[in-house]
C-alpha cells in the first residue's frame, strides 16, 4: 500500500523514525482499529490514531454528547451537544485527516453483538466505563484473536494495559466491583482523559507498526496528583472465566 505525496508530507515526522519509517506508516494505513466508547478515553485516542494515519477507524458508541462531557471529551464542541457521539466524532476526525475512513456504529457492545462489531479489526481500543461492555469486548477479542488496548480512569488516576490472549482483561478484573467508581459517580480531572487516551493510541500504533515493546500482559498506572507512574505485570488466572485453563480444556473437548 503506497503513500500519496500529501501523506508523505503529513506523516513526515513518523517517516523519520527508525521504528516507524515507510514500512510502519504503510502498516498503519492498511490497519483498521475499533474504538469502543468515544468518550473521555476513546475520543482522544481516536484523534491521535486518525492523526497517525490509521487507515480505518470503527467508532462504537450508542450515546449522545452531553454538556458534562465537554470538560474532558475534547473531540466534541458545544454545538455537538445532543448529537450521536459517533457522528460528531466522525466529522471531527474526517476534518483532521481526510485519508482516514471512519465507520460510525451507534450501537452498544454486548455479549451478543461485540464479535460482529469488532470483526475485521486489527486492534481494539476500549475506553468505556461499563464493566459489562468491557467483559463483552474482552471475550470478543479473545474469540477473534485481536489484541485489546484497555484504558480506564477515575478521579486523578488512570491505567492502560494491552491484552493478547492470556492473560486477558478478565484476569485483571474477573467481575465488576460492587460499587464501580465510574467518572459519573466519583468525578475525574479532565486533562487525565487525554493522557490515558493518548497512551492507548500509542500502544495501538506500536502494535500495528511493530515498534518497541507494547504493554502486552502489563498494566501501566499513572497518578495525576503526584506525576508518578508504575508498570506491573498481569498474572494469567488459571480460573479466569474468559481465558482460563479450565475454559480452554472445555473448548478443546467440544
Amino acid at each position: 500500500m503506497s503513500l500519496s505525496d500529501d501523506e508523505i508530507e503529513r506523516y513526515a515526522r513518523h517517516l523519520m523514525l527508525a521504528e516507524v519509517g515507510g514500512v510502519g506508516q504503510r502498516r498503519l494505513k492498511a490497519a483498521r482499529v475499533a474504538v469502543v466508547g468515544v468518550g473521555g478515553v476513546g475520543g482522544p485516542a481516536a484523534l491521535d490514531l486518525a492523526a497517525a494515519g490509521v487507515g480505518a477507524l470503527r467508532l462504537i458508541d450508542p450515546d449522545l454528547v452531553s454538556l458534562s462531557n465537554l470538560q474532558r471529551q475534547v473531540q466534541f464542541a458545544t454545538a455537538d451537544v445532543g448529537r450521536l457521539k459517533v457522528e460528531a466524532a466522525a466529522a471531527r476526525l474526517t476534518a483532521l485527516n481526510p485519508h482516514v475512513t471512519i465507520e460510525a456504529r451507534a450501537e452498544a457492545a454486548t455479549p451478543d453483538t461485540a464479535a460482529a462489531l469488532l470483526a475485521g479489526c486489527d486492534v481494539v481500543v476500549d475506553g468505556t466505563d461499563d464493566f459489562d461492555v468491557r467483559a463483552a469486548v474482552n471475550a470478543a477479542c479473545l474469540a477473534l484473536g485481536v489484541p485489546l488496548v484497555s484504558g480506564a480512569l477515575g478521579r486523578w488516576s488512570g491505567q492502560v494495559g494491552v491484552f493478547a490472549g492470556r492473560p486477558c482483561w478478565a484476569c485483571l478484573v474477573p467481575k465488576a466491583p460492587p460499587e464501580a467508581e465510574t467518572c459519573a459517580r466519583v468525578g475525574v480531572i479532565g486533562a487525565l482523559a487525554g493522557i490515558v487516551g493518548s497512551l492507548c493510541a500509542l500502544e495501538a500504533v506500536k502494535l500495528i507498526a511493530g515498534a518497541g515493546a507494547p504493554l502486552t500482559g502489563r498494566l501501566l498506572v499513572y497518578d495525576g496528583l503526584t506525576g508518578a507512574a508504575r508498570t506491573a505485570r498481569v498474572a494469567a488466572d488459571p480460573h479466569c472465566p474468559a481465558c482460563g485453563q479450565a475454559k480452554a480444556v472445555l473448548n478443546s473437548a467440544t
